[in-house]
């Protein structure tokens, strides 16, 4: 194998780099709790349509589902938020 393509490959999967600032962090983690949390109100909304009680457990199940990924998005959003006030208190 060429050295060029030796060189290329390491820079390709062993060199990587890739990082996110902390204010992308925080507006990529509100938007993907705004979009889990629009699958969960659905979800929820929809419960009282459901006379089926196995699908309406697995229904449930779903709109719950999507409220825990919701959260857990705002607590990293959170965290992202804390540790920029923090960085900036140190400066």
């Amino acid at each position: 194998m060429p050295e060029a393509a030796i060189a290329a490959d390491r820079n390709l999967f062993g060199d990587s780099n890739m990082s996110l600032s902390l204010r992308a962090t925080m507006i990529v983690a509100a938007v993907f709790a705004a979009i889990c949390f629009g699958f969960a109100i659905s979800g929820f909304s929809s419960l009282g349509e459901i006379a089926d009680p196995t699908q309406l457990a697995e229904a449930r199940g779903f709109a719950w589902f999507w409220t825990f990924l919701a959260s857990l998005a705002i607590a990293l959003g959170l965290a992202a938020w804390w540790i920029a006030r923090r960085l900036g208190e140190d400066e």
